[in-house]
C-alpha cells in the first residue's frame, strides 16, 4: 500500500509543489493540505514544507503555529504520526512546541542559497531510517532564519539523547549551536530540517 504523506500549504509557502514532486519520486502519494482545515484526511505522515508562511512577520513560524491545521498536527504528532518541517517547518515546529530550541536569523544577516555538506547523526528516525549515521550528504540550502538556538541545558541533552538529526560539515552557513541543521523529538516521529 502507498504511503499517504500531507503537505501543509500556509499563505506564504513556497515549496510546497516541490515537496509534492518530491513525495512523488520517493514512490508515496502527496496529499495537499490547507492551513485553514482541521482534517488530516487520513494521511500516514505530514511534511510542513519551506516558505515564508505569513510572511514570517513577528518571527518565521509565529503565525502558522496557531492555523487551524496546526492544531490537528500537534494532536497527532503527539500521538506518533511522523512529521517533517523543512525550513519554514521546522520554525513552526519549535514555534509549536513540538521541537525544543528556536530560529533566528542568519549570523551574518544574509539570505543564503548554496549547496551545504551534512553529516546523518541520528539514522533512527522515521524520517531518516534510509540513512545511515555518519553517513555524508549533500543538500541544498537557503534560508534567511535558519540559526537553531537553545540555551545549554538543552543543548546537552538533545546531544546526550542522539537527538541531533543532521550537522553541518565543513562550514556552519548560519551560525547554528554546535552546527545543528536539524534535530528530532524524544520519540523520533517528529524532525526539522533547515537546509531544503
Amino acid at each position: 500500500m502507498t504511503a499517504r504523506i500531507g503537505v501543509v500549504t500556509f499563505p506564504g509557502s513556497l515549496d510546497d509543489r516541490d515537496t509534492q514532486r518530491a513525495i512523488r519520486l520517493a514512490g508515496a502519494e502527496p496529499v495537499a493540505l490547507w492551513h485553514k482545515d482541521k482534517d488530516l484526511h487520513q494521511v500516514d505522515a505530514v511534511v510542513l514544507p519551506g516558505g515564508f508562511s505569513y510572511g514570517d512577520y513577528l518571527r518565521a513560524g509565529a503565525i502558522s503555529r496557531f492555523s487551524p491545521v496546526m492544531e490537528t498536527v500537534i494532536e497527532q504528532a503527539k500521538a506518533g504520526l511522523p512529521v517533517l518541517g523543512i525550513c519554514n517547518g521546522f520554525q513552526i515546529l519549535t514555534e509549536a512546541h513540538l521541537l525544543p530550541g528556536g530560529m533566528l536569523g542568519n549570523d551574518h544577516l544574509h539570505f543564503i542559497c548554496r549547496d551545504q555538506k551534512l553529516r546523518v547523526e541520528n539514522a533512527d528516525t522515521a524520517w531518516t531510517a534510509d540513512y545511515s549515521a555518519g553517513q555524508e550528504i549533500h543538500i541544498p540550502l537557503k534560508n534567511m532564519d535558519g540559526r537553531y538556538v537553545a540555551d545549554a541545558y538543552t543543548l546537552d541533552k538533545l546531544e546526550a539523547e542522539g537527538r541531533v538529526v543532521f550537522r553541518y560539515l565543513d562550514f556552519n552557513p548560519n551560525g547554528s549551536l554546535r552546527d545543528i541543521a536539524g534535530i528530532t523529538n524524544e520519540a523520533g516521529n517528529v524532525v526539522g530540517l533547515m537546509p531544503h
